[in-house]
């Protein structure tokens, strides 16, 4: 299997694991999606040298992982997929940011590598919080909240065709890669005029595709409303769901935990 058939295939695999049944997974989206964006707000709201005061927020994740017994090589590889990304963000803070904050034995800690060790984790928590979201509820399942919320249908049904036209074309892709690989000999049909040519076909491709698509949806009655196999219900659970996060997020925004939890450790070691 090629590399583009790999990628596209731990994709879909999103829409795969949201077939699942737990706790999690029957919950509303609606639910879900506010609880997520509360996190995301939450965990974006810390000052950036705060590394410590976020830890306590990795309770969310991982135990969405849990109960909705989800795989964890399957998030790592994604983190680890994005990671170089993030560092890329933050790498030059070191060197623009060199106050130091702290000591720890002879070495000092500057607010640079602080900053810079925060937005690792800031990006680790969100990206974990929507991977999860779509793995438990399906990107088909989130635009349905979007809609359900108040956000407008053309939004939304721009965000799913987007999401729907990631497969169309990744397909297309690997189909053109695999005829270039299976007439190329000895590195011929490799170079980059090859390759703009394949990218104009695959546009092309694409597109016609695309359209017949968008004509078998029309002949199949389509009007733009989404429909899921399950069907959802905001009722007590869901309500108690976001109630009792949205307060835990508040709670660990309010106090600082760590440095709580060490200050009593301090006592009790006295």
């Amino acid at each position: 299997m090629s590399q583009i058939e790999t990628a596209f295939f731990e994709i879909g695999s999103l829409d795969t694991l949201a077939t699942r049944d737990s706790f999690i997974h029957r919950l509303d989206p609606r639910a879900k999606l506010l609880t997520t964006l509360a996190f995301i707000f939450c965990v974006v709201s810390f000052d950036k040298y705060q590394f410590s005061s976020l830890l306590p927020l990795v309770i969310f994740p991982a135990s969405q992982l849990v109960v909705g017994r989800l795989p964890v090589n399957f998030l790592w590889k994604k983190l680890l997929f994005l990671a170089p990304f993030v560092v890329l963000i933050g790498i030059f803070n070191p060197f623009f940011d060199r106050q130091i904050l702290f000591h720890i034995g002879p070495f000092g800690v500057s607010g640079g590598w602080m900053s810079f060790a925060s937005i690792l984790l800031r990006s680790a928590l969100t990206i974990s919080a929507a991977l999860i979201l779509i793995a438990t509820t399906s990107f088909s399942g989130v635009c349905l909240a979007l809609e359900k919320i108040g956000a407008p249908r053309v939004f939304v049904l721009q965000l799913l065709f987007l999401y729907r036209y990631l497969f169309v074309l990744g397909n297309e892709g690997t189909r053109l890669v695999r005829a270039r690989t299976l007439r190329s000999f000895n590195r011929q049909g490799t170079g980059m005029a090859v390759f703009a040519q394949l990218a104009g076909q695959l546009l092309l491709r694409t597109l016609d595709r695309a359209q017949r698509i968008h004509l078998a949806m029309r002949c199949r009655a389509f009007s733009g409303e989404i429909h899921l196999l399950r069907s959802f219900n905001f009722g007590r659970r869901e309500f108690l769901f976001m109630i009792c996060w949205c307060s835990t997020f508040l709670l660990i925004r309010a106090g600082n935990f760590p440095q709580l939890l060490g200050k009593v450790l301090l006592e009790f070691t006295r």
